[in-house]
């Protein structure tokens, strides 16, 4: 009997032999991982380690949730799936808006493909945001963890957290476990949220306690048969000075300042409804000028900022669609974030020294699995949008 397999998006992923779980730890670098082994508190994640597969991967740039989720559950980058940031300029309503809209995602699933064929899927997701995204055309279980109702609280154990919260993180996980308990899927995806890793470094007592927290979740779905894959949206680093001030470079009154007030107009792709824990700074930003207007060059000079980038050669560099950026893309360096105009950032919500991500700083992400794998021919660069490919094609039986 031949091996069943789909072809979704130009890729090709044989049917699971046992449950997959796929895990999206929201703001998730290495080093959270090996600090919280280290430390003692994350035997399960350890066992990983030491007995499956783990690598260091890329994400998505621009470095934020929405286009990294999309990319993990579709396996291809932003230039197919159409989603580039949490938050756009929509040129043909000429109107900023959150791209949360199923109709801005440009291909279907693996979660949808695999349950048109028949499997039991299932999604978890810790903010409302990702859930029509990751629900688009999918016959299955999808809920997040910001809106469970009733029947889902009691299926977690858990009353509905704060999405300003550790615990939105441990629904998701709580959930999770209950469903391959009680449904076994043959398919699911959990994703969380980044509110520890934006307040709490590597290594330190809250972000130990949040992997000690995630750590016998995950060993009971080993436990229960499944696949585990894990892997992150981004990473996140220090963003502030030595006053513990954000270190911010605010683009459009530079801009304003160079072309004439509201001449350009600045995006900032991070933003989304849950600005208390990073004030929508972050770090990549595209920018729309007037016509004839060229700044790279004196963009490029100013203190803090990475790369500034022409549409064509950021889309060309980080594989992103080009009718949904601006002319120019700026990328700020490791421990600085963008800004639109100071007058515009609240930030009266942040109770830590500032730390967030955008930039190709935050790229490199954890990619590992519960079972060792039997070579990836043809790969020099993982993405994180590789993880169904590895957890369905390339693991050891």
């Amino acid at each position: 009997m031949p091996e069943r397999a789909l072809n979704v998006n130009g890729r090709r992923y044989r049917w699971m032999d046992r449950p997959l779980v796929v895990v999206c730890v929201d703001g998730c670098e290495f080093d959270y991982v090996r600090k919280a082994v280290a430390a003692g508190v994350a035997p399960y994640l350890g066992r990983m380690l030491r007995e499956g597969a783990a690598f260091e991967a890329d994400s998505v740039v621009p470095t934020f949730t929405n286009p990294n989720n999309l990319s993990i559950v579709t396996g291809v980058p932003p230039s197919v799936h159409g989603i580039c940031g949490n938050y756009f300029y929509d040129r043909e309503a000429d109107a900023e808006v959150m791209m949360n809209d199923p109709k801005y995602l440009r291909v279907g699933t693996i979660l949808a493909a695999f349950a048109r064929e028949g499997a039991a899927v299932a999604v978890v997701t810790a903010k409302d945001k990702l859930r029509t995204l990751l629900g688009k055309d999918l016959d299955g279980i999808c809920f997040s963890a910001e809106k469970a109702d009733a029947q889902q609280q009691a299926l977690a154990g858990m009353a509905k957290p704060s999405v300003y919260s550790a615990e939105l993180s441990e629904f998701v996980f709580a959930a999770g476990v209950k469903l391959m308990e009680s449904h076994r899927p043959d398919l699911m995806y959990l994703s969380t949220t980044d509110y520890v890793q934006h307040k709490a470094p590597p290594g330190s007592d809250a972000a130990n306690a949040f992997y000690a927290m995630m750590d016998p979740y995950l060993a009971r779905l080993d436990a229960l048969g499944a696949t585990i894959a894990l892997t992150a949206d981004h990473g996140m680093n220090d963003k502030f000075g030595a006053d513990g001030r954000p270190n911010a470079i605010y683009l459009q009154d530079l801009l304003d300042g160079w072309l004439g007030a509201g001449k350009a107009r600045v995006i900032l792709p991070i933003t989304d409804p849950y600005v208390v824990h990073h004030g929508a700074l972050g770090s990549f930003a595209t920018v729309y000028l007037p016509p004839q207007a060229d700044v790279i060059d004196r963009l490029a000079k100013v203190k803090g900022i990475q790369l500034v980038l022409s549409n064509a050669e950021a889309c060309a560099r980080f594989e992103l669609p080009p009718d949904r950026l601006g002319d120019v893309v700026v990328i700020s360096e490791k421990n600085a974030v963008l800004g639109t105009s100071t007058a515009r950032h609240d930030l009266s919500g942040l109770d830590a020294p500032l730390r967030s991500h955008g930039g190709v700083s935050e790229q490199p992400v954890p990619l590992m699995f519960n079972r060792k794998t039997g070579g990836i021919p043809g790969k020099k660069r993982l993405r994180n949008f590789d993880a169904f490919d590895v957890a369905l094609n390339h693991l050891a039986g």
